[in-house]
């Protein structure tokens, strides 16, 4: 997981002298006090912030405190409030208000209340978890556990995380999971003085949404989710089935830079491509580039691209320029851009792991995840190990787990979906099990994607029904397990000059939803 200072900077900006909470007793007839708190890119948005009980069980018990933000309805008439979710568990949602708000048609946003929210634990609200600052810092051992002392040292940096959890958290831990977080939307509704809302998640935000409206089906407006968590995988299975996604992910950068080698000269067979780019690994592994970018951080710099394809001319530039000259700088540089991690991204991390170590069982017999990860990387080598030992202090976590919730749900309004048939984070699969398992729920995708949220990210096709949805309630309905389709975006070209990293409306939302979501 990885957010760019830039994203950390404007979410800090939009709550600055945040608001005390309503207490959640009083929710239902209080409002809430917002207060201006716009940026440059969307000077619109307000600021408020609520209390929430800890244990919702509770509700007159320990309160904690949620960060909001709104970009408010301008019609003469509103829908309603529009809650908006990037995932993670553990992405800050602030700054994607304003995002919606300023990409939807004007019509359309005209007519809600566009809300954001930092989940609990999260970014702005209170209090915010960071269980280890720096876990991340370069160089971490090599992912690959080739000799016992690798594994050892990768096991012990799992559970020094998770005890580091327990002594720092042991009072927040066991209310950290989805169930209380959608438990959370329910009283922000209620401070809203909406009878109903709308929601709209992308990555773990449509689990997040699923689980609200099983919850709560009669107070759901509208449902949209985009690049959807196969409910049935929670989470162990889902982690390993995108090992494999994410391998055939890079192995189509490895099939673009081949269709490009008049501008990296690399090669044109894909697999010549990715023997050197393994090569390259193992060089890094030795000798990393500026004493920062050893193997499991060159992997934390190319997953990036299993997101989203505006990154591969940045990627393809980096690697080119170390195979042709060995020349370490221009890897820095995109580790600084796509795999650093700063302190965001540590507090996202330790949300992440809280969530879904406690949302449902995971393998507690080290045994069982060596043999499982060992027998996906003899198939998908790229993510196998770096994807384990991100999850891994979920076989020494602190807190016993949950029973996932089953999302089926046939008392809710007709909901949207949105999946790309090769996203790698979320695979197509669980789009079309999500889509059988809510009823009448109408399913768009899109034709040989890859991108991991697809609406409001250039493709006018999906944002067409997207805009139709959020107006009257429309849905696609056709005769077999998909009800539209829409032809893929254009992949990038190489870059003419050398530049910043992409500043593109799909590069925009890629910032805000992170990876590993």
């Amino acid at each position: 997981m990885r957010t760019r200072a830039a994203v950390l900077c404007a979410a800090a900006a939009v709550v600055a002298g945040s608001l005390t909470g309503v207490p959640a007793q009083a929710a239902a007839s209080a409002q809430l006090s917002w207060k201006q708190c716009g940026t440059s890119d969307y000077p619109r948005l307000q600021c408020a912030s609520l209390k929430v009980p800890l244990d919702h069980a509770r509700p007159s018990g320990r309160q904690i405190t949620l960060a909001l933000t709104r970009v408010p309805h301008t019609a003469p008439a509103s829908q309603g409030p529009l809650l908006v979710n990037p995932g993670g568990p553990g992405g800050s949602g602030l700054v994607l208000a304003g995002l919606v708000a300023s990409t939807l048609p004007k019509g359309v946003a005209a007519q809600y209340d566009i809300i954001g929210f930092d989940p609990r634990g999260v970014g702005r609200s209170r209090p915010a978890l960071d269980c280890v600052p720096g876990h991340f810092t370069p160089r971490r051992p090599d992912s690959v556990p080739a000799t016992p002392a690798l594994e050892r040292a990768n096991i012990d940096r799992a559970k020094a995380f998770a005890a580091a959890c327990g002594r720092k958290y042991a009072d927040l831990l066991p209310y950290l999971d989805t169930v209380s977080a959608a438990r959370d939307l329910d009283v922000v509704r209620r401070a809203l003085g909406a009878p109903r809302l709308s929601y709209f998640g992308y990555s773990y935000g449509t689990y997040l949404g699923a689980v609200y409206a099983k919850l709560y089906p009669t107070r759901v407006h509208r449902l949209v989710l985009d690049s959807i968590v196969d409910p049935s995988g929670v989470w162990y299975a889902d982690n390993l089935g995108q090992d494999y996604a994410f391998d055939e992910r890079h192995r189509a950068l490895m099939a673009w830079i081949a269709r490009h080698d008049d501008a990296y000269r690399l090669g044109k067979d894909p697999a010549r491509i990715e023997a050197r780019w393994y090569a390259m690994r193992s060089a890094l592994a030795k000798k990393p580039a500026g004493g920062k970018v050893g193997a499991a951080e060159l992997e934390d710099t190319f997953m990036p691209g299993g997101y989203y394809n505006g990154y591969w001319p940045y990627l393809a530039e980096a690697f080119a320029a170390y195979v042709h000259t060995r020349a370490t700088g221009p890897l820095v540089e995109a580790y600084q851009n796509f795999g650093a991690v700063d302190s965001s991204g540590d507090n996202g991390y330790s949300v992440y792991t809280a969530v879904q170590c406690r949302d449902a069982a995971w393998p507690r017999d080290w045994n069982r995840w060596r043999a499982d990860t060992w027998g996906v990387y003899a198939k998908a080598p790229l993510m196998a190990w770096n994807n384990t030992w991100y999850n891994a202090p979920c076989a020494f976590w602190p807190t016993a787990s949950q029973q996932p919730v089953d999302i089926a749900n046939g008392a809710l309004p007709a909901a949207l979906l949105f999946q790309a048939t090769d996203d790698a984070a979320t695979p197509y699969a669980g789009g079309v099990r999500v889509h059988g398992l809510l009823a009448r729920s109408g399913l768009v995708v899109e034709q040989g994607g890859g991108n991991h949220g697809v609406t409001l990210s250039g493709n006018a096709c999906l944002d067409r029904y997207l805009a139709a949805y959020l107006t009257d309630g429309r849905v696609p309905h056709g005769s077999g397990p998909v009800d539209a389709v829409c032809a893929k975006t254009p992949d990038p070209k190489p870059l003419q000059t050398k530049s910043a990293p992409p500043t593109s409306r799909g590069a925009t939302l890629h910032d805000l939803l992170g990876f590993r979501r």
